[in-house]
């Protein structure tokens, strides 16, 4: 068994932030990965896939974006080269194709059970990501055999698809951005809208990450949220990183052709089946967008009065006059069904009493146990925890509290 201070689990952008953080204060650790760094970026993303956020928002401990193409958005493969190039610049101490499958406690630290062998350690940093499980509902099991049923983790390209309708659930940014791929691919596309929140790809001459970054509103703190828990399962902003910067939302979808209906509630009788609330859906989305537009409004009122376009706001949401209540899934109806109705952290290697009766992991902003953090879920300890750009705020508070830690148990 090896001896260490800390292991951290995970070589994304959480783990190596975290990793740039403890080398700041001189806390020995290793980094641990199922595979290579940024893994999931590599073998878990569709090839069309870009971020979300401009390239200038690729900001990481010690690392600001340089390039020529500052309001671009990354490819995935521009993503892997960003954080390969970050680990070596940091000479991050990582050990690859180190699946950890157990983590147990063990006197006053942890045991880290890995496929080659074990780590004894007084702190770990579980920065393995929000995204490892795709979520796909029960219902799916009444499908019909014949329907090949994908997730946005398996999706690849429209080719992979057999000949024929597509039906997409979910409308946050991965269900929107496959039912706007696969209407170009030339596939008859139905879209189950749930909740979501519209939003323009810019606004007043900006990219509407640049207002939400200005405005302070990504830097909003758990503590300052009424129903943390809410905010932590809202969903994606319905965004897209195209080089065209268009904007991805259910009108430019209908105008291309895809079929909008309401929520999926169940798959009976060979038929899926949809909920009627699809024009409250839409207006509760239009009113989310609206706020928000209202918040950044303010500010530049305040912050710069003279230097940007006047206030916009935009034709509400088209909702068909009668949604379809029901679609033939079998004889051909649908060939493919993709699930993008979210997903889940995975912390199965988890030994230890740390999970709510549902079977989430229970922490305090990023707190799970003494000597154990938890790095890189949504709305962690403020509103952009999740993203490339925001993790390192967090990183550095947590790496504090564990530098700290180490200090008071030497004492």
């Amino acid at each position: 068994m090896r001896r260490i201070t800390t292991v951290v689990v995970g070589a994304g952008q959480a783990g190596l932030a975290m990793s740039h953080c403890l080398s700041e204060r001189s806390v020995e650790h290793v980094v641990l990965d199922r595979g290579e760094v940024a893994q999931s970026w590599r073998s878990q993303r569709w090839d069309s896939l870009r971020l979300l956020t401009p390239r200038w928002q690729s900001r990481l401990p010690g690392h600001d974006y340089r390039g020529p193409d500052a309001d671009g958005y990354m490819s995935m493969s521009e993503v892997v080269d960003l954080l390969s190039a970050y680990a070596g610049r940091a000479r991050a101490p990582i050990e690859t194709r180190s699946g950890v499958h157990a983590i147990t406690p063990h006197g006053e630290g942890y045991r880290v059970a890995t496929q080659h062998g074990e780590w004894q350690c007084r702190q770990v940093v579980l920065a393995t990501g929000a995204c490892q499980v795709a979520h796909v509902p029960a219902l799916s099991a009444a499908l019909p055999s014949d329907v090949v049923q994908l997730t946005p983790l398996t999706y690849r390209n429209p080719d992979q698809l057999p000949s024929g309708p597509v039906l997409v659930v979910g409308a946050s940014a991965s269900g929107m951005q496959l039912a706007a791929e696969l209407r170009a691919a030339g596939r008859e596309v139905t879209l189950a809208v749930g909740e979501h929140i519209r939003m323009p790809r810019h606004y007043r001459g900006r990219d509407i990450q640049w207002w939400m970054d200005r405005a302070g509103l990504l830097d909003v703190h758990a503590d300052e949220v009424d129903d943390i828990e809410r905010a932590r399962r809202v969903p994606s902003l319905q965004l897209m990183g195209a080089p065209e910067r268009q904007w991805l939302d259910l009108n430019s979808l209908q105008d291309a052709g895809v079929r909008i209906a309401g929520r999926l509630v169940d798959v009976r009788d060979g038929h899926a089946l949809f909920a009627g609330s699809l024009a409250n859906l839409c207006a509760l989305s239009d009113l989310k967008m609206n706020r928000l537009l209202d918040s950044v409004d303010a500010w530049a009122a305040v912050a710069m009065p003279d230097h940007v376009p006047p206030p916009q706001r935009f034709a509400p949401t088209r909702c068909p006059a009668m949604p379809p209540l029901r679609l033939p899934l079998s004889g051909g109806r649908v060939r493919s069904v993709i699930w993008a109705t979210g997903f889940r952290p995975d912390f199965s290697c988890l030994r230890l009493p740390v999970f709510d009766t549902r079977g989430r992991l229970r922490h305090q902003q990023g707190h799970v146990a003494p000597g154990l953090v938890v790095l890189g879920l949504p709305f962690l300890r403020r509103r952009k925890s999740a993203l490339l750009d925001g993790v390192g705020d967090d990183a550095r508070e947590l790496a504090d509290h564990l530098a700290r830690s180490l200090g008071r148990q030497a004492a």
